[in-house]
């Protein structure tokens, strides 16, 4: 969504498409508690947003780049500008090896949709905060779910991997041209205490927060990447009970800057 548009836009988007709930989904007094605070954010802003005589300008200018808070990341470099910033929700990936149980297992990679929360970013950070963790409870019902529930945000691109080395993000839809780009990892930070350690409230904690940077040839002028507000995504310490290959739900937001 352009800066230029009216980020009631992007209000409606997380306001209109209310959870419909099913057997199994946000059952749990974990689960519960995520989505309340999440509705009750959600109230208190359309209440607020009622008393406003316009709408607020969605302006990227406006949206800052959440900060760890013991071991930060390292900065955006000088002279780069937002362009977009989306939730990721997807799986994290990895096998194991039949011969040594009690080894870690080794990373394959991921695989997320992208949806686009740009104007949420700029305009309401801290209901941003809180979607990958809200995100995370509701399974997605194929690998192209158009929009987030329990949000109405809709694609903006998809995450995989080229290599397991290679982080790959594919921005050009049908519904934007944002650019491709693959990456390298630049530096990583572990997530903070408190993060979203997996759906249900069960889990083995979330993924590193990273800051990626574009390998030649991406398109967009895409430069920058950072992988924030994980929730869940990290495997169990060894391969003690578990397969040759699984996967653990994740979601994060990830911030793209341009030169």
């Amino acid at each position: 969504m352009l800066p230029q548009l009216w980020v009631a836009s992007a209000l409606c988007a997380v306001v209109l498409s209310a959870p419909t709930y099913s057997p199994g989904a946000a059952e749990r007094p974990a689960d519960m508690k995520v989505l309340s605070d999440y509705f009750h954010m959600l109230g208190t802003k359309v209440q607020a947003g009622r008393a406003m005589a316009e709408a607020p300008i969605c302006d990227l200018s406006k949206a800052v780049l959440p900060v760890a808070t013991a071991t930060p990341l390292p900065a955006v470099s000088a002279g780069l500008t937002l362009k977009h910033v989306a939730i990721g929700r997807g799986t994290q990936n990895y096998s194991c090896t039949s011969t040594n149980a009690t080894a870690a297992p080794v990373s394959l990679g991921a695989i997320a949709t992208l949806y686009n929360a740009t104007c949420v970013a700029s305009t309401y950070p801290d209901l941003l905060q809180i979607l990958p963790g809200v995100a995370l409870e509701f399974n997605l019902t194929t690998p192209t779910q158009q929009t987030l529930t329990p949000s109405n945000l809709d694609i903006s691109g998809h995450h995989y991997f080229s290599n397991t080395t290679t982080p790959s993000f594919n921005l050009s839809t049908t519904a934007m041209d944002l650019g491709f780009a693959l990456c390298q990892k630049n530096n990583t930070v572990p997530a903070p205490a408190g993060s979203v350690v997996g759906q249900d409230g069960v889990g083995f904690g979330a993924v590193p927060w990273l800051k990626l940077t574009t390998r030649t040839g991406a398109t967009g002028n895409l430069q920058e990447i950072y992988r924030v507000n994980t929730a869940g995504g990290n495997p169990p310490a060894t391969c003690v009970g578990m397969p040759a290959t699984f996967e653990i739900q994740y979601a994060a937001e990830y911030w793209f800057f341009q030169s």
